[in-house]
Protein backbone atom coordinates (compact mmCIF):
# COMPACT_ATOMS: atom_id res chain seq x y z
CA UNK A 1 0.00 0.00 0.00
CA UNK A 2 2.97 2.39 1.22
CA UNK A 3 4.54 1.70 -2.38
CA UNK A 4 0.97 1.93 -4.27
CA UNK A 5 0.78 5.79 -2.56
CA UNK A 6 4.56 6.43 -3.43
CA UNK A 7 4.06 5.61 -7.50
CA UNK A 8 1.13 7.62 -7.38
CA UNK A 9 2.88 10.59 -5.77
CA UNK A 10 5.36 10.60 -8.10
CA UNK A 11 2.80 10.39 -11.09
CA UNK A 12 0.98 13.22 -9.48
CA UNK A 13 4.03 15.30 -9.01
CA UNK A 14 5.70 14.56 -13.07
CA UNK A 15 1.56 14.82 -14.39
CA UNK A 16 0.22 18.13 -12.33
CA UNK A 17 2.67 19.57 -9.86
CA UNK A 18 6.07 20.09 -11.59
CA UNK A 19 3.88 21.09 -15.13
CA UNK A 20 2.01 24.12 -13.03
CA UNK A 21 5.23 25.55 -11.30
CA UNK A 22 6.81 25.97 -14.70
CA UNK A 23 4.30 27.70 -15.93
CA UNK A 24 3.51 29.67 -12.95
CA UNK A 25 7.32 30.72 -12.35
CA UNK A 26 8.94 30.95 -15.94
CA UNK A 27 5.49 31.63 -18.10
CA UNK A 28 6.41 28.21 -19.76
CA UNK A 29 3.47 28.11 -22.86
CA UNK A 30 1.32 30.31 -20.88
CA UNK A 31 0.28 34.36 -21.47
CA UNK A 32 0.28 35.64 -17.72
CA UNK A 33 1.79 39.54 -18.02
CA UNK A 34 1.43 41.97 -21.13
CA UNK A 35 4.06 45.01 -22.03
CA UNK A 36 3.18 48.57 -22.99
CA UNK A 37 2.78 52.08 -20.68
CA UNK A 38 -1.32 52.49 -20.05
CA UNK A 39 -2.98 49.02 -21.12
CA UNK A 40 -3.67 46.47 -18.37
CA UNK A 41 -6.40 43.64 -18.61
CA UNK A 42 -9.20 42.95 -16.90
CA UNK A 43 -10.19 39.35 -16.57
CA UNK A 44 -13.14 37.30 -14.73
CA UNK A 45 -13.59 33.94 -14.25
CA UNK A 46 -16.60 31.26 -12.70
CA UNK A 47 -19.31 33.12 -15.03
CA UNK A 48 -21.72 34.06 -15.93
CA UNK A 49 -23.68 34.61 -12.80
CA UNK A 50 -27.92 35.89 -13.30
CA UNK A 51 -27.35 38.23 -10.84
CA UNK A 52 -23.93 40.02 -10.50
CA UNK A 53 -22.67 39.31 -14.39
CA UNK A 54 -25.31 41.67 -15.78
CA UNK A 55 -24.29 43.89 -12.68
CA UNK A 56 -20.84 43.84 -13.80
CA UNK A 57 -21.48 44.45 -17.24
CA UNK A 58 -23.81 47.49 -16.83
CA UNK A 59 -20.49 49.00 -14.86
CA UNK A 60 -17.90 48.20 -17.39
CA UNK A 61 -19.84 49.87 -20.07
CA UNK A 62 -20.52 53.10 -17.93
CA UNK A 63 -16.72 53.50 -17.69
CA UNK A 64 -16.15 52.02 -21.47
CA UNK A 65 -14.23 49.10 -20.33
CA UNK A 66 -13.24 45.82 -22.14
CA UNK A 67 -12.79 43.02 -20.24
CA UNK A 68 -12.01 38.70 -20.91
CA UNK A 69 -14.51 36.65 -19.03
CA UNK A 70 -13.61 32.82 -18.94
CA UNK A 71 -16.88 31.40 -18.46
CA UNK A 72 -17.83 27.84 -17.31
CA UNK A 73 -19.51 25.85 -19.99
CA UNK A 74 -22.53 24.72 -17.86
CA UNK A 75 -22.68 28.36 -16.30
CA UNK A 76 -23.10 29.87 -20.52
CA UNK A 77 -25.13 27.31 -21.14
CA UNK A 78 -28.44 28.05 -18.70
CA UNK A 79 -27.45 31.92 -19.54
CA UNK A 80 -26.90 31.97 -23.41
CA UNK A 81 -27.97 35.81 -22.66
CA UNK A 82 -25.83 37.20 -20.80
CA UNK A 83 -23.25 35.38 -23.17
CA UNK A 84 -24.43 37.05 -26.03
CA UNK A 85 -24.44 40.35 -23.78
CA UNK A 86 -21.18 40.10 -23.43
CA UNK A 87 -20.37 39.04 -27.19
CA UNK A 88 -22.23 41.96 -28.52
CA UNK A 89 -20.46 44.60 -26.24
CA UNK A 90 -17.21 43.84 -27.35
CA UNK A 91 -16.06 41.66 -24.75
CA UNK A 92 -13.82 38.77 -24.97
CA UNK A 93 -15.32 35.45 -23.97
CA UNK A 94 -13.24 32.55 -23.12
CA UNK A 95 -12.80 28.78 -21.96
CA UNK A 96 -12.80 27.78 -18.51
CA UNK A 97 -13.75 24.04 -18.78
CA UNK A 98 -17.53 22.85 -18.80
CA UNK A 99 -17.66 22.18 -14.98
CA UNK A 100 -15.52 23.76 -12.30
CA UNK A 101 -12.85 21.06 -11.97
CA UNK A 102 -9.18 20.94 -11.49
CA UNK A 103 -7.14 19.70 -14.32
CA UNK A 104 -4.80 17.63 -11.65
CA UNK A 105 -8.12 15.37 -11.32
CA UNK A 106 -9.09 15.09 -14.71
CA UNK A 107 -7.58 12.46 -17.61
CA UNK A 108 -5.81 14.24 -21.06
CA UNK A 109 -9.01 13.38 -22.76
CA UNK A 110 -11.68 14.62 -20.27
CA UNK A 111 -9.71 17.86 -19.89
CA UNK A 112 -10.10 17.72 -23.98
CA UNK A 113 -13.77 17.31 -24.10
CA UNK A 114 -14.27 19.74 -21.62
CA UNK A 115 -12.71 22.30 -23.32
CA UNK A 116 -14.49 21.14 -26.97
CA UNK A 117 -17.87 21.24 -25.29
CA UNK A 118 -17.69 24.86 -23.79
CA UNK A 119 -16.34 26.14 -27.10
CA UNK A 120 -19.33 25.05 -28.86
CA UNK A 121 -21.36 26.33 -26.45
CA UNK A 122 -19.98 29.31 -26.83
CA UNK A 123 -19.81 28.83 -31.18
CA UNK A 124 -23.84 28.24 -30.77
CA UNK A 125 -24.56 31.58 -28.79
CA UNK A 126 -22.01 33.74 -30.86
CA UNK A 127 -20.78 32.51 -33.95
CA UNK A 128 -17.54 32.42 -32.99
CA UNK A 129 -15.01 30.16 -31.36
CA UNK A 130 -13.27 31.19 -28.30
CA UNK A 131 -9.13 29.90 -28.37
CA UNK A 132 -8.31 31.33 -25.37
CA UNK A 133 -8.56 29.00 -22.30
CA UNK A 134 -7.93 29.53 -18.55
CA UNK A 135 -7.71 26.28 -16.47
CA UNK A 136 -9.83 26.02 -12.80
CA UNK A 137 -7.37 27.57 -10.63
CA UNK A 138 -4.80 28.20 -12.87
CA UNK A 139 -3.35 24.38 -12.90
CA UNK A 140 -2.51 23.06 -15.37
CA UNK A 141 -1.35 19.36 -16.06
CA UNK A 142 1.79 17.77 -18.57
CA UNK A 143 -0.70 17.26 -21.35
CA UNK A 144 -2.20 21.02 -21.05
CA UNK A 145 0.95 21.87 -23.07
CA UNK A 146 -0.18 19.82 -26.25
CA UNK A 147 -3.10 21.84 -26.25
CA UNK A 148 -0.95 24.69 -27.58
CA UNK A 149 -2.01 25.31 -30.90
CA UNK A 150 -5.84 24.92 -30.50
CA UNK A 151 -6.01 27.34 -27.33
CA UNK A 152 -3.62 29.92 -25.67
CA UNK A 153 -3.70 29.64 -22.34
CA UNK A 154 -3.89 32.54 -20.09
CA UNK A 155 -2.82 33.01 -16.71
CA UNK A 156 -2.54 36.30 -14.74
CA UNK A 157 -0.20 38.51 -12.95
CA UNK A 158 -2.49 39.58 -10.15
CA UNK A 159 -5.38 37.44 -8.37
CA UNK A 160 -6.52 38.91 -4.93
CA UNK A 161 -9.01 36.51 -3.25
CA UNK A 162 -12.29 38.71 -3.90
CA UNK A 163 -14.00 35.17 -3.86
CA UNK A 164 -14.01 35.79 -0.06
CA UNK A 165 -16.60 38.15 1.81
CA UNK A 166 -13.95 38.48 4.86
CA UNK A 167 -11.75 40.04 2.81
CA UNK A 168 -14.41 43.26 2.47
CA UNK A 169 -14.32 46.17 0.53
CA UNK A 170 -11.80 48.80 1.78
CA UNK A 171 -9.25 46.15 2.05
CA UNK A 172 -9.65 44.49 -1.86
CA UNK A 173 -9.61 48.19 -2.73
CA UNK A 174 -6.40 48.75 -1.83
CA UNK A 175 -5.23 45.43 -3.09
CA UNK A 176 -6.34 46.43 -6.59
CA UNK A 177 -5.13 49.65 -6.26
CA UNK A 178 -1.43 48.19 -5.54
CA UNK A 179 -1.64 46.36 -8.54
CA UNK A 180 -3.08 48.44 -11.38
CA UNK A 181 -0.23 49.54 -13.51
CA UNK A 182 0.66 48.42 -16.99
CA UNK A 183 0.87 45.51 -18.37
CA UNK A 184 -1.13 43.74 -15.59
CA UNK A 185 -3.14 40.93 -16.28
CA UNK A 186 -5.90 40.85 -13.37
CA UNK A 187 -8.13 38.24 -12.10
CA UNK A 188 -11.44 38.86 -10.57
CA UNK A 189 -14.64 36.61 -10.16
CA UNK A 190 -18.14 37.53 -11.09
CA UNK A 191 -19.54 34.16 -9.44
CA UNK A 192 -19.93 33.09 -6.00
CA UNK A 193 -21.57 29.93 -6.35
CA UNK A 194 -17.96 28.24 -6.98
CA UNK A 195 -16.88 25.37 -4.46
CA UNK A 196 -15.02 27.51 -1.70
CA UNK A 197 -16.61 30.96 -2.69
CA UNK A 198 -18.93 32.76 -1.07
CA UNK A 199 -22.03 33.46 -2.72
CA UNK A 200 -22.44 37.66 -1.85
CA UNK A 201 -18.35 37.74 -2.62
CA UNK A 202 -18.87 39.39 -5.85
CA UNK A 203 -20.75 42.44 -4.37
CA UNK A 204 -17.80 43.65 -2.83
CA UNK A 205 -15.94 43.13 -5.54
CA UNK A 206 -18.45 45.20 -7.72
CA UNK A 207 -18.52 47.92 -5.25
CA UNK A 208 -14.06 47.68 -5.20
CA UNK A 209 -13.57 47.66 -8.81
CA UNK A 210 -15.52 50.88 -9.68
CA UNK A 211 -13.43 52.52 -7.27
CA UNK A 212 -9.79 51.08 -9.27
CA UNK A 213 -11.77 51.90 -12.67
CA UNK A 214 -12.42 56.17 -11.58
CA UNK A 215 -8.39 55.74 -10.54
CA UNK A 216 -7.68 54.12 -13.36
CA UNK A 217 -9.46 57.09 -15.75
CA UNK A 218 -7.65 59.29 -13.48
CA UNK A 219 -3.81 57.91 -14.16
CA UNK A 220 -4.92 57.73 -18.27
CA UNK A 221 -4.78 53.63 -17.85
CA UNK A 222 -7.10 51.56 -20.06
CA UNK A 223 -8.30 47.90 -19.84
CA UNK A 224 -8.09 45.79 -22.94
CA UNK A 225 -8.92 42.26 -23.43
CA UNK A 226 -6.48 39.64 -23.65
CA UNK A 227 -6.60 38.89 -27.24
CA UNK A 228 -5.59 42.70 -27.80
CA UNK A 229 -2.16 42.24 -25.37
CA UNK A 230 -1.00 39.33 -26.48
CA UNK A 231 -0.98 40.76 -30.40
CA UNK A 232 1.00 44.11 -28.47
CA UNK A 233 3.23 41.58 -26.54
CA UNK A 234 4.03 39.44 -29.89
CA UNK A 235 4.61 42.65 -32.26
CA UNK A 236 7.24 44.40 -29.22
CA UNK A 237 10.80 43.73 -29.95
CA UNK A 238 10.72 41.74 -26.90
CA UNK A 239 9.58 38.27 -28.79
CA UNK A 240 12.37 38.90 -31.82
CA UNK A 241 15.50 38.29 -28.11
CA UNK A 242 16.98 35.13 -27.80
CA UNK A 243 16.00 32.82 -25.01
CA UNK A 244 19.70 33.01 -23.32
CA UNK A 245 18.50 37.10 -23.16
CA UNK A 246 14.76 36.68 -22.17
CA UNK A 247 16.39 34.44 -19.30
CA UNK A 248 18.98 36.96 -18.57
CA UNK A 249 15.99 39.55 -18.35
CA UNK A 250 14.34 37.31 -16.03
CA UNK A 251 17.02 36.84 -13.72
CA UNK A 252 17.31 40.73 -13.51
CA UNK A 253 13.94 41.59 -12.98
CA UNK A 254 14.08 39.13 -10.28
CA UNK A 255 16.94 40.43 -8.60
CA UNK A 256 15.45 43.96 -8.55
CA UNK A 257 12.58 42.72 -6.58
CA UNK A 258 14.36 40.79 -4.02
CA UNK A 259 16.89 43.84 -3.89
CA UNK A 260 14.19 46.13 -2.92
CA UNK A 261 12.50 43.78 -0.58
CA UNK A 262 15.90 43.29 0.83
CA UNK A 263 17.03 46.98 0.99
CA UNK A 264 13.96 48.51 1.78
CA UNK A 265 13.98 50.65 -2.00
CA UNK A 266 11.65 53.18 -2.23
CA UNK A 267 9.52 54.21 -5.01
CA UNK A 268 8.53 58.39 -6.38
CA UNK A 269 6.08 57.13 -8.14
CA UNK A 270 4.30 53.70 -7.30
CA UNK A 271 1.77 54.36 -9.85
CA UNK A 272 4.40 54.41 -12.63
CA UNK A 273 7.53 53.12 -11.22
CA UNK A 274 10.48 54.42 -12.63
CA UNK A 275 12.75 56.25 -10.37
CA UNK A 276 13.83 54.04 -7.25
CA UNK A 277 15.96 55.79 -4.09
CA UNK A 278 17.32 54.21 -0.56
CA UNK A 279 19.13 56.48 1.92
CA UNK A 280 22.93 54.81 2.46
CA UNK A 281 26.41 55.79 3.55
CA UNK A 282 28.63 57.32 0.91
CA UNK A 283 31.57 54.86 0.42
CA UNK A 284 33.95 56.35 -2.18
CA UNK A 285 36.57 58.78 -2.25
CA UNK A 286 36.28 62.32 -0.94
CA UNK A 287 34.29 64.54 -3.97
CA UNK A 288 34.55 68.46 -4.13
CA UNK A 289 31.12 68.96 -5.55
CA UNK A 290 29.72 71.98 -7.49
CA UNK A 291 28.26 73.75 -4.68
CA UNK A 292 31.63 74.04 -2.28
CA UNK A 293 30.51 71.23 -0.08
CA UNK A 294 32.91 67.95 0.38
CA UNK A 295 31.43 64.39 0.57
CA UNK A 296 33.04 61.98 2.28
CA UNK A 297 33.09 58.63 3.20
CA UNK A 298 30.71 58.10 5.80
CA UNK A 299 28.12 61.09 4.18
CA UNK A 300 24.29 60.06 3.90
CA UNK A 301 23.08 59.82 0.08
CA UNK A 302 20.30 58.96 -1.54
CA UNK A 303 21.31 56.07 -3.91
CA UNK A 304 19.03 56.60 -6.88
CA UNK A 305 18.36 53.14 -9.39
CA UNK A 306 16.12 53.40 -12.61
CA UNK A 307 13.68 50.89 -12.55
CA UNK A 308 15.07 47.66 -14.32
CA UNK A 309 11.22 47.10 -16.38
CA UNK A 310 10.86 50.28 -17.55
CA UNK A 311 14.98 50.13 -18.54
CA UNK A 312 14.29 47.27 -20.33
CA UNK A 313 11.02 48.44 -22.06
CA UNK A 314 12.60 51.64 -23.21
CA UNK A 315 15.66 49.59 -24.41
CA UNK A 316 14.29 47.47 -26.74
CA UNK A 317 11.92 50.08 -28.05
CA UNK A 318 14.63 52.80 -28.61
CA UNK A 319 16.56 52.99 -32.05
CA UNK A 320 19.36 54.27 -30.76
CA UNK A 321 21.32 54.92 -27.70
CA UNK A 322 20.62 59.09 -28.30
CA UNK A 323 16.63 58.32 -28.32
CA UNK A 324 17.19 56.03 -25.55
CA UNK A 325 18.92 59.10 -23.36
CA UNK A 326 16.03 61.48 -24.51
CA UNK A 327 13.22 58.97 -23.02
CA UNK A 328 15.13 58.86 -19.81
CA UNK A 329 15.59 62.70 -19.80
CA UNK A 330 12.39 63.03 -20.13
CA UNK A 331 10.89 60.30 -17.34
CA UNK A 332 13.48 62.35 -14.84
CA UNK A 333 12.06 65.81 -15.93
CA UNK A 334 8.53 64.16 -14.54
CA UNK A 335 10.06 62.35 -11.15
CA UNK A 336 13.17 64.43 -10.44
CA UNK A 337 10.64 67.42 -8.83
CA UNK A 338 8.17 64.65 -7.26
CA UNK A 339 11.71 63.39 -5.49
CA UNK A 340 12.38 67.10 -4.39
CA UNK A 341 9.10 67.62 -3.31
CA UNK A 342 9.36 64.41 -0.76
CA UNK A 343 13.05 65.54 0.50
CA UNK A 344 11.34 68.74 1.36
CA UNK A 345 8.50 66.96 3.39
CA UNK A 346 10.97 64.58 5.06
CA UNK A 347 13.75 65.93 7.51
CA UNK A 348 16.04 62.79 7.28
CA UNK A 349 15.97 62.74 3.82
CA UNK A 350 17.23 66.14 3.41
CA UNK A 351 19.90 65.21 5.48
CA UNK A 352 21.57 63.76 3.01
CA UNK A 353 24.48 65.62 1.17
CA UNK A 354 23.65 64.28 -2.66
CA UNK A 355 21.59 62.51 -4.99
CA UNK A 356 24.03 59.53 -6.01
CA UNK A 357 24.16 57.01 -9.07
CA UNK A 358 26.31 54.99 -10.96
CA UNK A 359 25.51 54.08 -14.27
CA UNK A 360 26.19 53.54 -18.18
CA UNK A 361 23.41 55.60 -19.49
CA UNK A 362 25.31 58.84 -18.76
CA UNK A 363 24.18 61.20 -21.26
CA UNK A 364 22.06 64.24 -20.00
CA UNK A 365 22.50 64.29 -16.52
CA UNK A 366 24.17 67.42 -16.46
CA UNK A 367 20.71 68.82 -17.58
CA UNK A 368 19.91 68.73 -13.91
CA UNK A 369 23.02 69.92 -12.33
CA UNK A 370 24.16 66.43 -11.91
CA UNK A 371 28.06 66.04 -11.41
CA UNK A 372 29.28 63.31 -14.12
CA UNK A 373 32.78 61.88 -13.21
CA UNK A 374 35.07 58.47 -13.57
CA UNK A 375 34.36 55.75 -10.96
CA UNK A 376 38.06 55.59 -9.87
CA UNK A 377 39.34 51.97 -10.08
CA UNK A 378 39.36 48.85 -8.02
CA UNK A 379 36.84 45.98 -7.16
CA UNK A 380 33.32 47.78 -7.58
CA UNK A 381 34.32 50.00 -10.26
CA UNK A 382 35.77 46.67 -12.57
CA UNK A 383 32.69 44.37 -11.26
CA UNK A 384 30.52 47.36 -11.49
CA UNK A 385 31.38 47.57 -15.28
CA UNK A 386 31.23 43.86 -15.92
CA UNK A 387 28.07 43.71 -14.76
CA UNK A 388 26.52 47.08 -17.00
CA UNK A 389 28.08 45.76 -20.01
CA UNK A 390 26.28 42.49 -20.18
CA UNK A 391 22.87 44.53 -19.51
CA UNK A 392 23.66 46.93 -22.04
CA UNK A 393 24.04 43.92 -24.64
CA UNK A 394 20.04 43.46 -23.80
CA UNK A 395 19.39 46.81 -23.65
CA UNK A 396 20.83 48.80 -26.28
CA UNK A 397 19.40 48.41 -29.63
CA UNK A 398 22.17 47.19 -31.79
CA UNK A 399 22.39 44.19 -28.95
CA UNK A 400 25.64 43.20 -28.59
CA UNK A 401 27.06 44.58 -31.46
CA UNK A 402 27.62 47.70 -29.51
CA UNK A 403 30.13 46.80 -27.25
CA UNK A 404 31.98 45.63 -29.59
CA UNK A 405 32.33 49.35 -31.67
CA UNK A 406 33.73 51.90 -29.20
CA UNK A 407 33.56 49.70 -26.36
CA UNK A 408 36.36 52.18 -24.23
CA UNK A 409 33.31 54.75 -24.15
CA UNK A 410 30.45 52.21 -22.44
CA UNK A 411 32.05 52.67 -19.21
CA UNK A 412 29.89 53.48 -15.88
CA UNK A 413 30.39 56.86 -14.26
CA UNK A 414 29.08 58.12 -11.11
CA UNK A 415 26.22 60.78 -10.73
CA UNK A 416 26.34 63.42 -8.23
CA UNK A 417 24.09 66.81 -7.43
CA UNK A 418 23.76 67.96 -3.96
CA UNK A 419 20.44 67.88 -2.13
CA UNK A 420 20.45 71.52 -1.26
CA UNK A 421 21.42 72.46 -5.22
CA UNK A 422 18.54 70.00 -6.01
CA UNK A 423 15.95 71.87 -3.54
CA UNK A 424 17.12 75.14 -5.38
CA UNK A 425 16.74 74.55 -8.59
CA UNK A 426 13.36 72.96 -7.85
CA UNK A 427 12.10 76.13 -5.61
CA UNK A 428 11.47 73.69 -2.84
CA UNK A 429 11.95 75.06 0.44
CA UNK A 430 14.56 73.15 2.78
CA UNK A 431 12.36 71.26 5.72
CA UNK A 432 13.76 72.47 8.82
CA UNK A 433 14.39 69.80 12.11
CA UNK A 434 11.85 70.25 14.79
CA UNK A 435 13.36 71.37 17.97
CA UNK A 436 12.52 69.54 21.11
CA UNK A 437 9.87 70.89 23.45
CA UNK A 438 12.83 70.80 26.53
CA UNK A 439 15.11 72.62 24.77
CA UNK A 440 12.29 75.11 23.61
CA UNK A 441 11.50 75.36 27.38
CA UNK A 442 15.03 75.96 28.14
CA UNK A 443 15.13 78.96 25.20
CA UNK A 444 11.70 80.28 26.65
CA UNK A 445 12.95 80.51 30.15
CA UNK A 446 16.69 81.76 29.29
CA UNK A 447 14.78 84.63 26.60
CA UNK A 448 12.66 85.95 29.56
CA UNK A 449 15.57 86.27 31.96
CA UNK A 450 16.94 88.71 29.59
CA UNK A 451 13.72 90.50 29.14
CA UNK A 452 13.40 94.01 31.31
CA UNK A 453 10.74 93.57 33.54
CA UNK A 454 10.71 90.17 33.67
CA UNK A 455 12.00 89.10 36.94
CA UNK A 456 9.98 87.16 39.66
CA UNK A 457 8.28 88.84 42.50
CA UNK A 458 7.39 87.22 45.65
Amino acid sequence: MQTLLLWLFYISTFYAFIPGMISRLFGYRVFRKGIGRTDYCLTFDDGPDPHYTPLLLDLLKRYGVKATFFVVGSHAEQHPGIIKRMHEEGHLIGIHNYVHKTNWLMRPATVRKQIDQTSDIIFAITGERSTYYRPPWGIVNLFDFSKRRQVQIVLWSAMFGDWKEKLGVERLTEKLLAKLGPGEVMLLHDCGTTLGADPNAPEHMLIALERMLEEAEQRGLKSVRIDEMIRAVRSSPVTGLSFGKRLLVGLWLGWEKLFQLLFQIKTVTPQEPFLHYRVRKYQGRTVLMDNGESLIKGDKVIELHFDNRQLFELGVNSRSIAQLAIRLIRRMEKDLPLLAERIAGDVELAEAKALYGVSMINRGPEKFGFMVLDLPGGLFASSTKFYLRILMGVLHPSGGARLKVRSDQLVPKMMLLPVSQLLDQMNCRHPQKPVPQERMREEDLALNAELPGATAVH
